[in-house]
């Protein structure tokens, strides 16, 4: 005669058992919905399995927002014209910048065209972006500072974006005296350091020091034979291009 089992009534539809199955289910539905759609939630060991879930809900859903919801969070401005707007002058402060440098950035930060042409024409309008007074302030820091000629003066403006007729007025502040009076000075001021080289050598590093700051090499080879003339050089032969 077959014995008959009898399942108490809480496991009936359980499936190989409630101790399995039932949590199997409830993980299941508090991982996807959040604790309150399972059983057990704020009881015994289920509420304590709910709360971690929650915890982990929470935390997915922040690590799975939005930029957009980011930058609202942060208080950003959603209107790109206002985003364009505080990234100019953000970029501005301290330090002026072209045209091109501030549309570049603008561009990067992915600000509609229609945008960023809006606040670039109105800072330009109002004198934060101006051109032509970048290049006159390059030029004279660059310059002084840094002993460039115009060539390399040339180079560098158009790196950033500035108009070729501008960066020319800009560069015609030195003229051809000045210029030549500047690598005059720069010479002087390395000629100590190749003391004990022989001609050739001396001539080179000379030369080639006025030739990366821009200066040709007519102007660059006749103010190092000077100046090794000057401290008795026999200079005989030094006319031929370096």
């Amino acid at each position: 005669m077959t014995r008959r089992t009898e399942w108490p009534d809480s496991a009936v539809g359980a499936g190989p058992g409630p101790g399995v199955a039932g949590r199997t289910a409830d993980s299941a539905s508090e991982s996807a919905y959040g604790p309150e759609a399972g059983p057990g939630h704020g009881t015994g060991s289920g509420g304590r399995f709910g709360e971690g879930a929650d915890r982990r809900a929470r935390s997915r859903s922040r690590n799975s927002g939005s930029p957009s919801s980011s930058r609202a969070e942060k208080g950003e401005p959603r209107d790109p014209v206002e985003q364009a707007r505080n990234i100019c002058l953000r970029l501005l402060t301290g330090t002026p910048r072209t045209r091109k440098q501030l549309a570049d950035a603008l561009r990067k930060r992915e600000i509609p065209d229609e945008a960023a042409e809006e606040v670039l024409a109105r800072f330009e309008d109002v004198g934060l972006i101006d051109d032509a007074a970048f290049a006159d302030a390059w030029v004279e820091s660059r310059h002084h500072g840094r002993g460039l000629a115009r060539r390399a003066l040339v180079r560098e403006l158009r790196t950033k974006g500035v108009d070729s007729a501008v960066i020319d007025e800009a560069v015609g502040q030195l003229d051809s005296r000045q210029e030549e009076e500047t690598a005059r000075e720069l010479v002087a001021r390395k000629l100590r350091s190749t003391r004990g080289l022989d001609r050739d050598k001396r001539l080179r590093r000379l030369a080639g020091m006025l030739a990366r700051k821009g200066y040709g090499e007519g102007m660059a080879l006749r103010v190092v034979r000077q100046a090794l003339e000057a401290e008795g050089e026999d200079t005989e032969g030094l006319d031929e291009p370096f």
